[in-house]
């Protein structure tokens, strides 16, 4: 008995000895090897985009996020940005993503309009959401998901990576006095707001920004919209367009994205991916900080340094063109029941916000510029 006691306490302290059974606190030996191979296996992807190389803003954004997920990750993702044109064009991004040919892409997703036509509500909708409505449809109102799911078939992953805030109406070598003068006007202008100005008789034309300077220029276009007066004054455009209009109706709260391929994306270890999410969204809201500020700047320099000449679309024109956005937008679900579910849910949430946003953001505008005799006071201007 004495001997078989020796040899079960023996047996109990070798057991001990051993400590957790895998899975139950303690790494199995394959299993912590596979942890330290991932920690040590640096990461190299391409990342393409639609704007041109060093573009203020838009161009110097990806090239920031690669440069903040490099330092967050001690170099286990590389990321290299390659601008427009350098390994595709513009308009070839998503397909090279998609196909694996990059990694990683950023652009905005109206410029996929031929593949998906419901795409470009993830950008921007003539008079929809601004930049702070985007926002807080695509990550608290259900938008992200339902777009998620329309690329999932594609093989490709988006994300929001920033947004320009309101847009100028654009560049005119004409006055733009009433809706005739919209007629048969050849202007650079993507998107659902292209649609549009088909509709009430202009001819939209889609270019890369790379040549939107040369072809008003010479002549190829009328007028151009780019994206406001911070990248419009790096592109020179008031050195070849005399009228500067404004509002941008047609996008006024434009996201950019960033989209990843979806086997590169499960390639990553989960730390990586949660830095890569988090560096977005922190682009997200730098990108949106950076053009509200320059913005404001630039355009003070185009009017007081340069002479350009600021326009307001008439009212008649406004109203003729958020009547067509709405039939134009309404029109965009079709039969397909994902396309409807999207629609929904845009027009959802942007009632809600809208109701909301009448009481606060709208009404604190009104009141921070009116005055006493019922004039408009321009504190600080």
């Amino acid at each position: 008995m004495k001997h078989r006691m020796a040899f079960v306490f023996l047996f109990a302290l070798m057991v001990a000895g051993c400590g957790q059974p895998a899975g139950e606190g303690s790494a199995s030996p394959a299993s912590a090897s596979e942890s330290r191979k991932q920690q040590q296996t640096v990461y190299r992807w391409k990342l393409i985009t639609t704007w041109p190389k060093n573009l203020p803003g838009l161009g110097t954004a990806p090239v920031r996020m690669a440069d903040r997920i490099r330092t967050m990750s001690n170099g286990r993702l590389d990321i290299k940005v390659y601008g427009a044109g350098e390994l595709v064009g513009a308009f070839e991004v998503f397909d090279a993503v998609s196909q694996g040919t990059a990694q990683m892409g950023n652009g905005a997703s109206y410029y996929w309009r031929g593949k998906l036509p419901i795409a470009a509500i993830f950008s921007t909708v003539p008079f929809g959401l601004t930049a702070q409505e985007m926002n807080g449809w695509l990550h608290y109102g259900g938008g992200m998901a339902l777009w998620r799911e329309l690329y999932q078939p594609f093989g490709v992953i988006p994300m929001a990576a920033g947004n320009t805030g309101v847009q100028m109406g654009g560049w005119f070598n004409k006055e733009i006095n009433s809706l005739t003068d919209l007629e048969g006007l050849k202007m650079r202008i993507p998107g659902l707001g292209g649609e549009v100005l088909a509709r009430v008789g202009g001819v939209p034309v889609s270019m890369p920004g790379s040549e939107v300077f040369s072809s008003l220029q010479t002549g190829v276009i009328d007028a151009t919209e780019w994206v406001g007066p911070y990248n419009d004054l790096a592109f020179g455009l008031h050195t070849i367009a005399r009228y500067y209009y404004y509002p941008g109706w047609h996008e006024p709260g434009p996201t950019i994205e960033s989209i990843v391929n979806a086997e590169a994306w499960a390639s990553l270890p989960a730390d990586l991916q949660a830095i890569v999410e988090t560096a977005l969204r922190m682009t997200n809201d730098d990108v949106l900080a950076e053009f509200t500020a320059r913005n404001a700047q630039a355009l003070r320099m185009l009017v007081n340094d340069h002479g350009v000449q600021l326009r307001k679309f008439p009212d008649e024109v406004l109203i003729r063109l958020r009547t067509v956005s709405r039939e134009v937008v309404a029109e965009m679900a079709g039969d397909d029941p994902l396309n409807r579910r999207i629609l929904d849910s845009y027009d959802k949430f942007s009632t809600l916000v809208r109701s909301y946003h009448e009481i606060t953001e709208r009404a604190y505008i009104n009141a921070r510029v009116v005055r006493s005799d019922g004039g408009e006071a321009n504190d600080g201007a």
